[in-house]
């Protein structure tokens, strides 16, 4: 699917961010019911200071070699924002990094990472593969079959629908995260593989996949609901390794004194119940091995 989709990859973007445009929101009037959503390719082409012939050259790949000039004007015509401005210019100027996405945590990261025992923190790959986590996070996500792909617990774990409070908020967010990370890595084959499963088995994420939507995921507040703890509102940052290509350590977090720190608290209290009855369970599972 993510090789056919690059046969073409300029224009289905042009065509997807052009459907995402209200008239209105372009300053254009309002000429009534539309047959196909957003922009026609005539109104971006005048936006843009383009003939609409060239500018169809370009939405069916007729046209692949668009000047700087033009594909900025084409972002302001579309009312891009930065991460949408540079991906635009990656597929139109044919760019792409060749930097490989990281898969291996450095020892010195999880060290890092479960020195945080107050705050659930996990590091993520461009694949949206977990690769590591502390008892804190691995305890807030505990009600998941799997933890271990957040695209996949999203969209393929029905217990997303009862974590999440926002679960359509939080399904668009993390497509558009994913986007993001195939701009920067596009020949990744993990994310290719993560896309094809999910295409094949998630008509939600296909949907929200052809929107194709290129934001990456920085900062957000969550509201989530743990069966123990109950409703939990947290601050989400995903801090970029940059020694590892493609790695986030993701750490959540809460105002001192509300009703968050207070959620955070409990679950702390959790994992070091969990924690210290699984130290307790130990010795006796080894005590049956070797009777």
């Amino acid at each position: 699917m993510a090789a056919m989709e690059r046969e073409n990859e300029l224009g289905d973007y042009l065509r997807a961010r052009r459907a995402a445009v209200a008239p209105a929101d372009a300053g254009l009037p309002d000429d009534g019911p539309r047959r196909v959503p957003g922009l026609r390719r005539d109104e971006v082409a005048l936006l843009a200071g383009v003939s609409t012939d060239y500018y169809i050259r370009l939405e069916q790949g007729r046209e692949r070699h668009p000047s700087e000039q033009v594909l900025r004007a084409i972002a302001g015509a579309l009312r891009l924002d930065d991460a949408a401005d540079a991906h635009l210019f990656r597929l139109g100027r044919s760019v792409f990094g060749t930097a490989v996405a990281a898969t291996t945590v450095a020892p010195e990261l999880l060290r890092l990472m479960d020195a945080m025992r107050e705050v659930p923190a996990f590091v993520v790959g461009a694949a949206q593969d977990v690769l590591a986590a502390n008892a804190m996070a691995k305890e807030l996500y505990d009600g998941f079959a799997r933890y271990d792909n957040l695209l996949r617990m999203i969209f393929l774990d029905p217990y997303a629908r009862e974590f999440y409070a926002d679960w359509d908020r939080a399904a668009r967010i993390a497509v558009g995260n994913l986007r993001a990370s195939s701009s920067q890595f596009p020949k990744d084959e993990r994310i290719e593989r993560v896309v094809g499963e999910l295409s094949v088995h998630s008509p939600a994420f296909t949907g929200l996949w052809a929107r194709y939507e290129v934001r990456p995921r920085t900062h957000e507040d969550k509201h989530a609901r743990h069966p123990r703890v109950g409703e939990i509102r947290l601050h989400f940052e995903a801090l970029a390794v940059t020694s590892a290509p493609g790695q986030h350590l993701s750490v959540y977090s809460a105002e001192p004194g509300g009703a968050g720190a207070d959620a955070l608290v409990l679950l702390r209290r959790l994992t070091e119940r969990e924690t210290a009855s699984a130290d307790r369970a130990a010795p006796a599972e080894e005590e049956e091995l070797r009777a």
